[in-house]
This record gives C-alpha cells, structure tokens and sequence, in this order.
C-alpha cells in the first residue's frame, strides 16, 4: 500500500496541527487520526522521533506538566510553516486522497472478510435446518409434546442470545465511543454484519 504521507510531509503537518496552540503526543495522534476519519492513526513510533528531530531543528519546543510533555511551535516553526503554506495545501489534497483510498481498501477488506462469514453462515444455517427437519418428523410421534416443549426452550434461549448481542455490542461500543469517536467504517462494519445476520437467521426459519 502507498505510504499516507509522502516524504517530509508529515513533520510539516504536525507543524500545522501545533499552530493553534501546544498540544501533547496523544493529542496529535488523536487529531490526525480524526483528520482521516479513522482510516488511519499514526503510531507513537512515527509521531514522537518527528517532534524529536523538530525539537532538534529549534522548530518546536517542550515543557512538561506532571507526566506529560507538551510540544508548542517556535517563532522559527512559524516561519517555516508561513513559507511553505503553499505545500502544506498540497498535503491536505494528499490527505483528502489518502481517505479516499483507505476507506476503498478497507471496505474491500469488510466485503472480503463478508464473504467468509455469509459462507459460515449458510453452512451453519444448513445444518440448523437439517436438525429442525429431524425434530419434525420426531413431533410426529407420540412424543410430539416433548419437543413442543423443546421448541419453546430454544426460542427462549435464542431470544437470550440475541438479547445477550445486543447488550455487548451496546457496551462496546459506548466504551470505545468514550475514547474517541465511532468511524464511518466501524458503523458500515455494524449495518454489514448485521444485515446478513438477519438474512441468515430468517433464512433459516423459513428453511
């Protein structure tokens, strides 16, 4: 895959990021990784040696509250980011472009992974209605009552189960909501996997 920033052009936007006012390190991981809507979150192995070798250059400057160390531009950064506006233009085309991109490979990536899962899914509603077709045939024997019985023990367990789903994803996803936002492609990973999960248990019941 293409490389996100092309040479250079990260130290320069960690410059644009830092003009606003001093930021720590996981504030520009977190602000760079909204910028590209979640597609993309920078590790702390590429961000913090880039401010290390700004701070080096005099282009940005450190101070520390408690645990933390704040990075702020330096006149001289300021300098260097006036003077080169006109590229620093050009990265955000090229973070636009990026988005796009990644976006593509990673909802190619979901309908990849999809296909395996609706594979599994049909394989496992198969056998669901292989079981159900020898339970019926077993109702009609003097022994039907016992599996009308059985029958209403399932559904209760199957709306448990659907219950329990919904219970976890719910808290999953308020948790991680609780560090940063929800993206586009977790949301499209949410409609896809549910949808074909409705598909597959109504097909299911109607096999």
């Amino acid at each position: 895959m293409p490389p996100v920033f092309a040479h250079g052009a990260l130290r320069l936007y960690l410059l644009a990021l830092l003009e606003p006012g001093p930021k720590h390190g996981y504030e520009l991981i977190k602000a760079l990784s909204d910028r590209f809507g979640g597609t993309y979150s920078p590790s702390a192995g590429t961000i913090y040696p880039r401010l290390a070798k700004l701070e080096e250059e005099g282009l940005v400057a450190t101070h520390t509250e408690g645990r933390r160390t704040n990075y702020s531009i330096t006149p001289a950064g300021l300098v260097e980011l006036n003077r080169r506006r006109e590229e620093l233009a050009g990265v955000e085309n090229d973070i636009s472009a990026s988005v796009r991109r990644l976006a593509d490979q990673l909802r190619q990536d979901i309908r990849v992974n999809m296909q395996g899962l609706r594979a599994d899914l049909a394989a496992t509603a198969e056998a669901a209605r292989s079981t159900a077709r020898s339970t019926a045939r077993g109702a009609a024997s003097p022994a039907g009552a016992r599996y009308t019985k059985e029958g209403d023990r399932r559904l209760r367990e199957a709306e448990m189960l659907v219950q329990s789903f919904r219970d976890d994803i719910r808290v999953e996803l308020r948790r991680h909501a609780g560090a940063k936002p929800v993206t586009p492609v977790t949301l499209e990973t949410v409609k896809t996997v549910l949808d074909q999960a409705r598909i597959s248990i109504r097909n299911s019941l109607d096999g």
